[in-house]
């Protein structure tokens, strides 16, 4: 299993657009991966999954894959939630 943590950079969180916008990615990776937060789980190719965790700017999320070829992939998403997703 592949696991990576990031601090959220959105200041506003995963709410709508971020939320939307990373699950997108996720779906376009062909992986099957999960979003921890605060001991809760969500599909992260679902951005109404990913909203139900309440994530807010700062926080810090882990994302997992059981996929062990998916490293870049991992890093890439990962890299993607430190951004200001809102902002772009």
């Amino acid at each position: 299993m592949i696991t990576r943590t990031a601090v959220i950079g959105a200041s506003v969180g995963l709410h709508a657009r971020p939320a939307a916008l990373f699950a997108q990615a996720v779906d376009d990776k062909d992986l099957d991966v999960t979003m921890t937060f605060n001991g809760e789980e969500a599909d992260a190719a679902s951005a109404l999954e990913i909203m139900t965790l309440g994530v807010k700017g700062g926080d810090t999320v882990t994302i997992s894959c059981d996929d062990d070829s998916a490293e870049a992939a991992m890093d890439e998403l990962a890299a993607m939630l430190t951004r200001d997703l809102d902002a772009e």
